[in-house]
């Protein structure tokens, strides 16, 4: 069924331009139950399929959307001005980034990377909606469960910095990794480590050869596997 213009009026032309499906079922969305949220979701809404690997969202993106993971995981970067990055948290279906949503509602640019651990598939809520479903509690709750669970998530990452050795940050990288992947042997090269983890392969790599003498982690080409 096409979108008629009136549902168009409603959803930002950027999104419109996308490379998006044009229609969302009510069976697709298990993590709202509201018949009238529901209903809008069907109208104003896209999704988008995201290859494994491949960038979804970039620093400096003007966000029009926010994006809900319905399928796969999404990993999510922050990158500084000298391009350097550090691993923040994953995404998985039903969540959101409170970053996106932040950015929304501020209209800022976005100052985070979105990447596909796996082929990943998100809904697109029009950035122009945002306060109108406030009128909808399970939207509000949504929105304040987001920022409740993502703000827990960041203040784990600043005690790995600021309270942790880089052993200890490194596994819990890996462990992420792994769990957002469902397995235990990890597709990863030691300078993608390092970029993520804001330090130099070099010391990395020192790291992984002591984790692995400690029998924590088995080293491959190109793989980690967790013990």
């Amino acid at each position: 069924m096409p979108v008629s213009k009136g549902n168009k009026d409603h959803i930002l032309p950027e999104i419109l331009d996308l490379p998006c499906k044009p229609h969302i079922r009510s069976m697709d969305i298990n993590f709202f139950t509201d018949p009238k949220l529901l209903e809008e979701i069907k109208k104003f809404t896209r999704t988008k399929k995201i290859k494994a690997g491949d960038a979804f969202i970039s620093p400096g993106d003007k966000i029009v959307f926010v994006p809900i993971v319905l399928n796969g995981v999404l990993r999510i970067i922050r990158q500084g001005a000298d391009d350097k990055e550090i691993f923040l948290y994953h995404l998985y279906p039903g969540q959101t980034c409170a970053m996106a949503i932040n950015c929304c509602q501020s209209a800022t640019l976005s100052p985070i990377k979105a990447i596909a651990e796996e082929d990943t598939e998100v809904l697109l809520i029009p950035a122009n909606l945002m306060d109108d479903w406030s009128k909808f509690p399970e939207w509000r709750a949504f929105i304040n469960n987001t920022y409740g669970s993502r703000f827990a998530e960041l203040i784990d990452v600043v005690d790995l910095i600021a309270f942790s050795n880089m052993d200890k940050q490194v596994l819990h990288y890996l462990q992420e990794r792994g769990k957002a992947g469902k397995t235990k042997t990890i597709s990863i090269t030691h300078q993608e480590i390092a970029d993520e983890l804001h330090t130099h392969r070099e010391a990395i790599s020192r790291l992984l050869r002591n984790m692995e003498q400690k029998n924590i982690v088995r080293l491959g080409r190109n793989t980690i596997e967790l013990l």
